[in-house]
């Protein structure tokens, strides 16, 4: 195993037992659902959204340490970010995890989640790591549903 394979199981296993932005949302603007009904992962997103920007985040996942450190990473890395920043971001992962066998190189700010990349030798669990990131694409787009129903 290599010293970046360390580094990679190291970062997964903090998210995994420090989870970032765990919890409920009381005044959340969207509240969404994920479930893996295979493997029986599960992820609560909440999404506090102001002026189209997440200004707050907060989920509760249930499962496996790669759903749970993925949703954790996802987390951090779209707290205030726009909601098409966030899709970016997540557009971004989901061609990692779901890309050709070659490493993808991502921005600085986003370096936590080549510590997934690893998760791509195990084709079964890739649905694990994108659990979080497919429900945050769902919050966002009944964010915006809600969004434009207030503008009629």
């Amino acid at each position: 195993m290599s010293l970046a394979d360390d580094l990679y199981r190291e970062t997964i296993l903090d998210h995994y037992h420090h989870p970032r932005n765990q919890g409920a949302l009381e005044d959340a603007t969207v509240k969404t659902e994920g479930v893996n009904p295979l493997c029986g992962d599960e992820v609560t997103l909440y999404l506090k959204v102001d002026s189209d920007a997440i200004s707050d985040i907060k989920l509760e996942a249930h499962g496996c340490s790669i759903n749970m450190a993925s949703g954790s990473m996802m987390s951090e890395a779209v707290l205030g970010q726009s909601l098409e920043q966030a899709m970016s971001v997540a557009g971004v992962f989901k061609n990692m995890m779901l890309g050709g066998s070659q490493e993808t190189a991502l921005p600085e700010e986003l370096e936590d989640l080549e510590a997934l990349q690893g998760v791509r030798k195990y084709p079964v669990r890739i649905k694990c790591a994108l659990l979080p990131w497919n429900t945050l694409l769902e919050a966002i787009e009944t964010s915006r549903a809600k969004g434009e129903d207030h503008q009629e």
